[in-house]
């Protein structure tokens, strides 16, 4: 029976800690094919995207992800990822891919965030403060204590309920957080060189595809950046974007996760994490969620709640 995970489901069985770990070992894993991502526009103001296969040592399934963004939306990311049996191709289940996209780019990205940023770093930022910014929040709260929390938004009463220190911009945030979060639908750079200091991090999600851009490429070019796939990253994401190269960035998540990293971070240097998303971390939730939902402890309450 194909078990259906609607977006107030995937919410309810989300187990944070063990999500974040399967992440952080997903990382670690060798990729068993390169992950593709298929993006095309749509006649009118959406787009869709499809990330295939996700795939990942020791998990006997796979994921295929069809999206499509419409920005003036809510959700504005409408779609299922299809998690299907890898022996038989039997589909195992369907999940609202809005919910599954922000909450497995949110854990990555607050796991990103966390390997990146300096060890005494306690003041956080965000500019945007909609779904994917609050998943990353909840990812970033379970992995350090954080004494400050400074947030912008469009929408400033979204940012004010996050935190009561909500600021007019993202260069004020920058001003009073050691990392910061952008997550945004900006297609004009947020942040210049000019407007960071040494020792900061910063984490970029909105450059997701292509036009979309929150950090210079001044700026991209004087950090040490880390990203998730190097090539996505030159073909769709923050550097693409920015009109960089695969050699601007200093390598990927893995690398840092596996020490290959010649230096580790550098002390003084501005760090950016800048990840495109990749079909394994569709799996990664996809496959922790259904587990949990097939499981003799689990019951149609606790689904429907």
């Amino acid at each position: 029976m194909t078990v259906v995970l609607t977006r107030s489901q995937v919410d309810n069985l989300v187990d944070v800690g063990h999500v974040l770990e399967i992440l952080r070992e997903g990382f670690r894993a060798p990729v068993a094919l390169p992950p593709l991502r298929i993006r095309t526009d749509l006649p009118g103001p959406g787009t869709a995207t499809c990330l295939m296969p996700g795939l990942l040592p020791g998990v006997e399934a796979y994921t295929v992800k069809v999206n499509a963004k419409f920005p003036g939306a809510t959700p504005a990311l409408r779609g299922v990822v299809c998690l299907h049996d890898l022996r038989s191709g039997e589909l195992l289940a369907l999940a609202d891919s809005s919910a599954v996209t922000a909450w497995r780019t949110g854990l990555a990205a607050a796991l990103g965030t966390h390997m990146l940023a300096a060890p005494g770093a306690d003041t956080l930022g965000l500019v945007g403060a909609g779904a994917q910014a609050t998943r990353t929040l909840t990812g970033l709260r379970h992995l350090r204590r954080w004494r400050r929390l400074v947030a912008c938004d469009l929408d400033r009463a979204r940012a004010a309920a996050l935190t009561p220190h909500v600021v007019g911009d993202a260069r004020e945030v920058c001003a009073e957080a050691d990392v910061v979060v952008l997550a945004t639908w900006s297609r004009e750079p947020l942040l210049y060189a000019g407007d960071v200091r040494p020792g900061q991090h910063l984490t970029t999600l909105g450059a997701d595809e292509p036009g979309k851009i929150e950090l210079s490429a001044d700026l991209l070019r004087a950090a040490h950046v880390i990203v998730d796939d190097l090539g996505l990253a030159a073909d769709a994401g923050a550097l693409a974007n920015a009109g960089l190269g695969a050699g601007a960035a200093a390598g990927t998540l893995s690398d840092v996760l596996h020490g290959r990293l010649a230096g580790g971070r550098p002390d003084d240097a501005v760090t950016v994490y800048a990840p495109v998303g990749l079909p394994w971390q569709d799996l990664a939730l996809t496959w922790s969620l259904y587990s949990r939902a097939t499981s003799p402890d689990q019951t149609v309450i606790d689904l429907l709640a």
